[in-house]
């Protein structure tokens, strides 16, 4: 009956640590809704992963030989082997989105391309601080403020940190209420916060631009970044679904139960990279900085953006605005919207932001084939 200990006994500090970690996101997810679609999973996949000789892995059984783990089996075939898992995640992401609000503000396409600074700022601060140029661009990502397309880069550039950088990027997306207005406030000035700006018009959009959108950005981005033609491919396709007019019931599906069945298993998944000799180390603290480094100079970078240009513009633009160009859709667009409905009850910029946050889902998903484009050719 000795054979009963060999768990307890093969138990360490670090699984302790993983323990932790694990029991710290489900409770985020219960008590704080904190992102609980995929936090709660990862947290409870944390929890398994680290149980000594967890079934849940491979394992090699006296007699028996080699056993396939569940887990483990998901990451190699769902992730590892063809990135589907993040990518038909994208679908459902793309079904989810009105581009109408931008097509009525297009001009608002330069502050999502603003606001992925941090993209790049954080990959030369990560080679500084001594991260590979694979690791260091998998951890700019976190920047895109974009889980599955950070999930997918950190993939598709065999990263060793999938597990803290996956962690480290839906941790940020859900803190983005507390991160963009630390910032916004000690970048602006009260005046600057209560700038009105004139509503545009809303106007009816033709379904055949509504069709021919996903299809020309699709090209576009294919063609000056052959890389991330999955990323804007899945991402285009899933919201040519919602605008064809004629899969209604096929886009109602991609929104909800494959979006909801997708993270659910994306989260348990990605906690096949969160093994306590992988996770504690000095290494994942340093990614928890760099993550937070690269929100911050996304948030700082559009609003400094937007200032700049209200220096050559009459009608002066809420800098604000310039903040929700990162991609966390739409928690971003509501936090600049109560931020300015507080600064001025009457000032109403929720379709401003949506333009500019609704921008920033295409620009997470471009700088990202740039970023992966660029490494690939470097390495080669």
């Amino acid at each position: 009956m000795d054979f009963l200990l060999d768990g307890i006994r093969a138990f360490t500090w670090q699984q302790a640590v993983m323990f932790a970690v694990g029991f710290t996101l489900i409770w985020l997810a219960i008590k704080k809704q904190c992102e609980p679609m995929l936090l709660l999973p990862m947290g409870f996949g944390a929890i398994l992963v680290n149980i000594p000789f967890s079934g849940a892995l491979n394992q090699v059984l006296p007699g028996v030989g080699e056993t396939q783990g569940a887990i483990q089996w998901l990451f190699e075939v769902g992730i590892e082997s063809s990135e589907i898992l993040p990518l038909l995640l994208f679908i459902g992401i793309g079904a989810m989105i009105d581009f109408s609000p931008l097509f009525q503000r297009p001009i608002y396409f330069v502050f999502a391309a603003a606001a992925h600074f941090g993209i790049f700022a954080t990959i030369v601060l990560a080679c500084v601080l001594g991260f590979d140029l694979r690791d260091a661009a998998a951890i700019g990502i976190i920047g895109a403020a974009d889980g599955p397309t950070t999930i997918l880069v950190a993939q598709v550039l065999q990263s060793k940190y999938m597990g803290a950088i996956a962690v480290t990027a839906y941790s940020y997306m859900a803190l983005v209420p507390i991160i963009q207005p630390a910032v916004i406030y000690l970048l602006t000035s009260r005046d600057e916060r209560r700038i009105r700006m004139e509503p545009t018009k809303d106007s009816d959009i033709p379904r055949t631009v509504r069709i021919l959108f996903p299809i020309a950005v699709t090209i576009v981005v294919g063609l000056i970044s052959p890389a991330a033609v999955s990323l804007i491919g899945f991402l285009m396709f899933g919201n040519l679904i919602r605008e064809c007019g004629v899969l209604e019931s096929l886009s109602r599906t991609a929104q909800n139960e494959l979006t909801n069945l997708i993270t659910l298993l994306l989260g348990i998944i990605i906690a096949f990279t969160m093994k306590a000799d992988q996770f504690v180390t000095r290494d994942t603290i340093m990614i928890l900085g760099l993550g937070l480094f690269a929100f911050v100079c996304d948030t700082a970078a559009g609003l400094l953006f937007a200032k700049f240009l209200n220096l050559f513009l009459r009608k002066k633009i809420n800098p604000m605005i310039g903040a929700t160009g990162i991609s966390a859709f739409p928690m971003s667009a509501r936090v600049i919207h109560k931020l300015a409905m507080k600064e001025d009850p009457g000032n109403i910029l929720i379709m401003q932001a949506v333009s500019a946050n609704v921008a920033g889902q295409i620009a997470s998903v471009a700088a990202s084939g740039l970023v992966l484009s660029l490494v690939l050719k470097y390495l080669q």
